[in-house]
This record gives structure tokens, C-alpha cells and sequence, in this order.
């Protein structure tokens, strides 16, 4: 799974300044600092639209940043001026939660200045740049009215031409593997710009003039992909300038530090993990142990335990749906999960926000996650929730779409969709969005996410879905297994050169995967680095926070409670979390 996040890679600087006036009526620290991140909000919205509008703050709809070395050195003067104005906050003068703010605002513009000055993924990643997507957004958005949201796509892409001008630009010498994907998704991105959206046009209150105008932009700006397509698909490799997708373990360890905020380190996760698979094994081949007669009734097990794991495994993967039926099979599990949540008491939903399970629209395909999660923001909240499934690719042959469909059998296939839907992603985002920190909301920390969602798997379970069969929970062992060697190989390929041959093997040996997931998982590990790590660390450390509350509270501990509590949080850090429930206990 992965969920959607735009990160802040564009800003410009403030016409405010960011403490502005506000200490001089302030009562205390923590209202002075309540103005300041009022102030640095609205600025950094009108510094980055994409990101305003993935948040659900459209107000700068109209503005798109061109991405060039001008705006590079605006980025650095506004977190540099920002980072002053924290400075000169006292963390041990704030309220506990307003110290997590502080925290989370300091990581991120700190975070931004070591993406752009260190890691510079904005030379070596041609997917970065891809306009179908923001438009794409726009266009099928509710939060206006048709032709106000058109007005604004015709202002945006009235500088497609300087924005790809500017991509070519920054660009020097790009991964192959991101050069493949952005010319991917730049043509599902062109895709974008055309019937549906002149249909729009046409269908608009538009005046003559403004259609025509559209008309015209929108001409344009397929001339412009188009021509970063070609450059994409010819210049470059002409050129010969590819550079490895490995980071090295020095900006991996700083990545991590940055993206995860746990209390472990890189190195101290990725022995986690090791330790972690063990114990995995041990209880599959367990499970497998009794399963063996049910399946292979007669016949002799085998005395190597994988081998054991592998051929139970295989027989329960039979089970799944067509492959026509993929997104359709996703959707009729909702409503099952949902009626258990509420059954169990687990945590309390809110039925009137809306979650649509849809495929996954062109423009986001290929990055390899098969399943994803586009949520409104805090300023959006009455927005639809988007379920991406992406549909088997039409070219793929029987065999390969017979591969994927074990992977997702029917046991796994309701585990996935607790972790993208209910409790899991959706669940969890709907109360993030309820948080009373707009910080904490925005500034989303993915461990956190992934953790909860990986978090929640295990605890339906415990809970009796699936009646606690073996079946259900060696497949859950074997998907949980899929998140321990994510942050396996995660390490192992980005640090220590591990070849996709020996991946895929491992993914294929100890995790007992499908082909086709094995190699989309090399594909997801050599687009992106750390991400794959997030979903054991958030786990892990929410599980033990768990279990230690549990020990503390002895009878008072309610897992509802626990539940609505942790999530009351919003999407922050769960060291930060953590504290703050920890603090709350020893204050009782």
C-alpha cells in the first residue's frame, strides 16, 4: 500500500513575517505560538498550491510554481526565515501538545532544506514533475462549483510550457528507474487533457471567450507534456547519464531520521526486523504443522519447514477472485468490515464520511503499489475518500495475472483491505482529520500511518475476525512477514547493494511471495527509499505502546478507549504520541 503524500518541495517566500505581530497581545507562549502557526500555514498554502490542495485548501488553485533554481533559493529563504521564528519559541515553555507541534514544524523545514540541498531527488527524478496529476486532482474534484475549478486549471496550465521548461532544466542525470516511471505516468498525465476535460468544457457556464482560451491552454499544455515525454523517452538516454537509484547508507540514515522520527535508528529497525522474521517463521510453520493434514490428508509432511510453509501456503492461495472481479471483490468486503468494527466495539465510526473504492486513475500508476489511499485534508473534510485498486494491466498473460490474484487471494485480500480501508488508512485519516491541531493534521508522519494500518490488521484478528482460524492467520503471518522484509530489503538494497536477483529470492524464499509481488516490490524498493521501512517501525512501536498501557492500567484498560485516544492525535509521531498518553497515566 501506499498512501498519497505531497511533499513540500516548493515554497516561496512569506509577505508576512512569520512571528508577525502577534506577541504584543499575546497572553503566553502558547497563544503566541497558536498565532505563529496560523501565520506560517496560510504563508507556506500560498507558497505551494499542490500541497494547499491535497490538504483540501484550495484557495491557490490558480498558481502554479515553476520549478526552477529562482525558486529553489525562495524555498531556502522561507524555511531559513521560519527556522529563525521557531527559534525563538521555548519548547519547555509550550503545553505538551504544542511541544509535538513545535517538533513536527521543525522536522519539516529542516527535512525540506536536506531534500533539497542533500538528497536533490529534483535532479535525478523525472517523475517529480507531471502536471496531468495536479490537474487531474482539480479537474475531479467538488470543492467548487464546474466552472470556478476550470477557471483555475486555465490559469495553471497557462505556464505548462515554463513548468516543463524548468523540469528539463533542473534535471541531471536521472535514475533510470524514475525516468520509466514518469514517462508512464506523464502519459496517463496527458490523458488528463483530453476528452473528459474538453467535455467538461463544453458542458462549462463558461463565456465563449474563456472556452476558447481553455481550449487553447489546454492544446498547449499537451504539447508541453508531449515534448517532455519525447525528451524523456530520447534526450535522456541519448545521453547516457543515468545514475544509480542506491542512496548509500549516509543519506539513507538521515532519510530515515527525518521521514520515520522514531526512537530507533535505521540500523536498530532493520535488526528489529531480522529478529522479527524469525519469530514469524516459528509461528507459520506451527500453523502450517496443523494445517498440513487437513489439506494433504494422507500424505507425509514435509520435514523442511519452509518447504512445510510453502505447500499450505500454496493451497490456501488457490482461493481468489477473477480476474475481471479484482476492484469488484474489494468493494463488496467493505461492508463486512464495518459491521465488525461496530459489532466489536473496536471504535466509533463515522458513517457520513464517504470512502469510494475506484481504480486507480492513470496518472498514478506504475509506481508499483498496487492499492492506495487518496484522503481529503483537514480543510476538506466532507470530501470523498478514494480507495485506488489498480486493475491487472491488460498486457499482462495469464500466468502473471494468475500470480498477482494468489498473492491476493481471499484471505489476503481481507487483510489488505482492513489496512487500506476500515480500521486501517481510512478509519485512521477520518480522525486525524478531527484533530484539534492543524499541524499534526497536515504534516502527516508516515510511520504513524502505515503503522496504524498495519497496527489494525493484527488487532481484527485478535479480536475474532476470521473465527481465529490457522488459515487466516498464517496468511496474516505471511502478510505481515511481506511488511518485515519491506524494511528488510529496504536497508539491504538501498545500503548494502543487495541485486534484484538475491531480492527477489528472499521475498520469494522466506516470504513465500508471488512472482508478480516480488517483482513489484524490486520495482517500489528501487523508486523509493525509506517508505518501505515505515510500516514495521509505526507498527511495532504502536503494539508496544499497547501493551505497555495495558500493563499499566490492568483492569481499566479499554482497547476502545486506547483506540480513540491514540488516534485523537492526529498523524503525529508515535514517540510523540507515546509521550503524551505515557504522561497522561502517571498524571492519573
Amino acid at each position: 500500500m501506499k498512501l498519497r503524500y505531497v511533499p513540500l518541495l516548493a515554497l516561496m517566500v512569506a509577505g508576512c513575517s512569520p512571528a508577525d505581530k502577534s506577541g504584543t497581545t499575546a497572553t503566553g507562549p502558547d497563544a503566541r505560538f497558536e498565532a505563529y502557526k496560523n501565520q506560517f500555514v496560510e504563508a507556506l498554502w500560498r507558497q505551494n498550491p499542490e500541497y494547499a490542495a491535497a490538504q483540501g485548501y484550495h484557495k491557490y488553485d490558480s498558481l502554479l510554481v515553476i520549478p526552477d533554481a529562482a525558486q529553489r533559493r525562495r524555498d531556502a529563504a522561507f524555511v531559513e526565515q521560519h527556522l529563525a521564528a521557531l527559534g525563538r519559541f521555548a519548547l519547555d515553555s509550550l503545553s505538551p501538545g504544542n511541544q509535538i507541534d513545535l517538533r513536527l514544524l521543525r522536522n519539516e523545514l529542516r527535512a525540506q532544506r536536506w531534500y533539497a540541498d542533500t538528497l536533490k531527488s529534483w535532479q535525478w527524478n523525472p517523475a517529480a514533475y507531471n502536471l496531468g496529476a495536479v490537474v487531474g486532482d482539480l479537474l475531479n474534484g467538488r470543492h467548487y462549483r464546474l466552472d470556478r475549478r476550470l477557471r483555475n486549471i486555465s490559469d495553471k496550465i497557462s505556464h505548462a510550457a515554463d513548468y516543463y521548461a524548468a523540469a528539463r532544466a533542473s534535471l541531471s542525470s536521472p535514475t533510470r528507474e524514475h525516468t520509466e516511471l514518469a514517462i508512464k505516468q506523464n502519459a496517463g498525465g496527458l490523458a488528463v487533457f483530453g476528452a473528459a476535460l474538453a467535455d467538461s468544457v463544453r458542458k462549462s457556464g463558461l463565456s465563449p471567450a474563456e472556452k476558447q482560451t481553455l481550449t487553447a491552454r489546454i492544446a498547449a499544455t499537451r504539447l508541453a507534456v508531449q515534448g517532455y515525454l519525447d525528451f524523456l523517452k530520447n534526450e535522456v538516454p541519448a545521453a547516457g547519464k543515468y545514475r544509480s537509484f542506491r542512496i548509500g547508507r549516509d543519506l539513507f540514515n538521515q532519510k530515515f531520521a527525518y521521514d520515520i522520527q522514531s526512537h530507533f535508528s535505521a540500523a536498530e529497525i532493520y535488526q528489529q526486523a531480522l529478529r522479527h522474521k524469525a519469530e514469524l517463521l516459528h509461528d507459520m510453520g506451527r500453523r502450517a504443522a496443523r494445517l498440513y493434514p487437513k489439506y494433504f490428508p494422507g500424505q507425509q509432511a514435509p520435514a523442511d519447514t519452509l518447504a512445510l510453509i510453502a505447500a499450505v501456503v500454496h493451497q490456501l492461495t488457490l482461493k481468489h477472485a477473477p480476474r475481471e472481479g479484482f476492484v469488484d471483490a474489494v468493494k463488496r468486503q467493505i461492508p463486512t468490515l464495518v459491521a465488525f468494527v461496530n459489532d466489536h466495539q473496536l471504535l466509533t465510526q463515522d458513517p457520513s464520511k464517504p470512502l469510494i473504492v475506484r481504480e486507480t486513475p492513470l496518472y498514478m500508476r506504475g509506481s508499483g503499489a498496487g492499492a492506495s489511499v487518496s484522503a481529503p485534508g483537514p480543510y476538506d473534510k466532507t470530501a470523498n475518500t478514494y480507495y485506488n485498486v489498480e486493475p491487472l494491466p491488460a498486457e499482462w498473460t495469464p500466468a502473471q495475472a494468475e500470480s498477482y490474484l494468489r498473492e491476493y487471494n481471499d484471505y489476503t485480500l481481507q487483510i489488505l483491505n482492513i489496512h487500506e480501508a476500515i480500521p486501517g488508512h481510512y478509519t485512521q485519516l477520518v480522525y486525524a482529520n478531527r484533530s484539534p491541531s492543524l499541524v499534526k493534521s497536515i504534516f502527516g508522519n508516515g510511520a504513524m500511518i502505515e503503522g496504524w494500518a498495519v497496527y489494525s490488521e493484527r488487532m481484527m484478528l485478535e479480536n475474532g475476525y476470521g473465527n481465529q482460524s490457522d488459515e487466516m492467520w498464517l496468511l496474516w503471518d505471511k502478510w505481515n512477514m511481506r511488511v518485515t522484509l519491506n524494511t528488510i530489503i529496504d536497508h539491504a538494497i538501498q545500503v548494502d547493494n543487495l541485486s534484484e536477483q538475491d531480492a527477489v529470492a528472499l521475498l520469494r524464499r522466506d516470504g513465500f511471495q508471488e512472482e508478480a509481488e516480488a517483482r513489484g516490490k524490486w520495482l517500489r524498493a528501487t523508486l523509493s527509499q525509506v517508505q518501505l521501512s515505515s510500516y514495521f517501525t509505526g507498527y511495532s512501536e504502536i503494539y508496544a505502546l499497547r501493551e505497555e498501557l495495558r500493563q499499566q492500567q490492568g483492569k481499566r484498560f479499554n482497547l476502545k478507549s486506547f483506540h480513540e485516544k491514540f488516534l485523537s492525535y492526529g498523524s503525529a509521531p508515535v514517540k510523540y504520541i507515546r509521550e503524551l498518553m505515557l504522561g497522561e497515566e502517571e498524571a492519573k
